[in-house]
């Protein structure tokens, strides 16, 4: 994490809040991702993107090296993203969550 040498006008907590309510005023994927893309730089972004692509994986309980071999997405990431999800604040599990009642429900609308 960042650490500052001077207090900043505007308290982390405040601004973390600021964030928070930012993305959840965003209507539409397409708005999150041009939010996203003028927020983070193409590496942040990456990083983002190979963190949550294997999150149904690990939710569905594939081995770490299966889902390096499906995505490219190094096993220490993997690893990372293991630990938040068991020990972590519960963003995973409920982003997951959600996204697969998304997925099933776009199956089921196709079928």
């Amino acid at each position: 994490m960042k650490r500052r040498s001077i207090d900043p006008e505007t308290p982390a907590e405040s601004a973390e809040l600021s964030l928070c309510e930012a993305l959840l005023s965003l209507k539409n994927a397409d708005e999150m991702s041009a939010f996203l893309h003028d927020l983070c730089t193409p590496a942040e972004l990456e990083v983002m993107i190979d963190r949550w692509r294997v999150v149904p994986y690990l939710l569905d309980g594939v081995s770490y090296r299966e889902i390096h071999e499906r995505t490219a997405v190094s096993i220490t990431t993997i690893g990372r993203v293991a630990r938040y999800i068991n020990q972590g604040s519960g963003g995973y599990l409920a982003a997951g969550a959600r996204a697969a009642r998304r997925r099933a429900a776009s199956k089921k609308a196709k079928a």
